[in-house]
């Protein structure tokens, strides 16, 4: 199959389950191919970690899920040391984190003590355990799901967190259509468990590399930053886009074009993707009307600012 095939596969492959979401799954997807990791916010109960789930089948790769509890440590995760008596020494146990997709389950349920133990993986694709480094499978990738974070028993995500998230991104309730098919499917197994794998671990890695080498003419380039200066002279914000921001939505914008089929990149990649991909980066500042744990409130305020950036011909 050439990459437009491959990549129409993975995505109507996961459309068999989560129904009526084309774009979420078209977001997902995009996330992949630009090798970075999908923060999924929305209220329980709409399918968030059945389309993580869902990805994960579509792939011929690991998978693992972790559920974040409050009194998850972090060696539940990376992984721990333990001495071995017959070798008088000490042996890596690797813990779920080691898989090629690995679901955070409601990650905002946990302490950032443990949540930062991810910082290292998302980051380096690597974990350090007693001051020996392990490298973690390629491709790998972080799909987290949260509740909003004013539910009962949740712990905001620290800033250093949530920056290594490509985007975040919502799913929405079905309309009452594709909700009757969920149901009906429902009755009898979870649908995620009856997708086959269509994509390989190479297969991936090389629609990886494809997207990497979209171009991006330099008046694209210096747009995005033009939006990204813009986010740090805003009124409306107390903390504006962080370099590493800039590299993200660079990233995204490349594997959006590869997704529809360009190897170029549009204005308008980088116009769709902003709000999602800096929207967890910024912080608000107090002002009447707009609450800072309301993702829909900074992305209008992220989409103001884009639209007032000019557009280069």
């Amino acid at each position: 199959m050439d990459v437009v095939a491959k990549i129409k596969a993975l995505q109507s492959n996961i459309e068999r389950v989560i129904k009526g979401k084309p774009h979420a799954v078209e977001l997902t997807v995009l996330a992949l191919l630009a090798r970075g990791h999908l923060l999924i916010e929305d209220v329980p109960g709409v399918g968030k970690t059945t389309l993580a789930q869902s990805l994960a089948q579509s792939l011929g790769c690991s998978f693992k899920r972790i559920q974040f509890t409050s009194d998850l440590l972090p060696s539940d995760i990376v992984g721990v040391s333990i001495y071995n008596p017959q070798k008088q020494n000490f042996e890596f146990k690797p813990g779920p984190l080691f898989a090629h997709i690995v679901l955070a389950d409601e990650i905002n349920r946990t302490t950032p003590k443990t949540q930062s133990s991810l910082l290292e993986a998302m980051n380096d694709a690597q974990v350090s355990v007693d001051n020996r480094t392990h490298r973690l499978p390629q491709p790998f990738m972080v799909i987290a799901t949260q509740n909003p974070w004013e539910y009962h028993g949740t712990f905001p995500l620290p800033e250093s967190q949530l920056d290594r998230f490509l985007m975040r991104i919502r799913i929405g309730y079905p309309n009452s259509l594709d909700e009757k098919t969920i149901l009906e499917r429902q009755q009898l197994l979870h649908p995620a468990d009856e997708l086959e794998a269509v994509l390989s671990e190479q297969e991936i890695m090389d629609l990886q590399e494809k997207a990497e080498k979209v171009r991006v003419e330099d008046s694209l380039m210096e747009y995005l930053l033009a939006i990204v200066s813009a986010t740090r002279r805003s009124e409306y914000l107390a903390l504006g886009v962080s370099t590493r921001g800039a590299i993200a939505l660079h990233k995204a914008a490349k594997a959006l074009a590869l997704v529809r089929q360009r190897d170029y990149c549009l204005p308008d990649d980088i116009k769709e993707l902003a709000p999602l991909v800096f929207s967890h980066r910024v912080r608000l500042e107090a002002k009447q009307g707009i609450h800072d744990h309301r993702s829909e409130d900074v992305e209008r305020v992220i989409q103001d600012i884009v639209e007032s950036v000019p557009v280069p011909l």
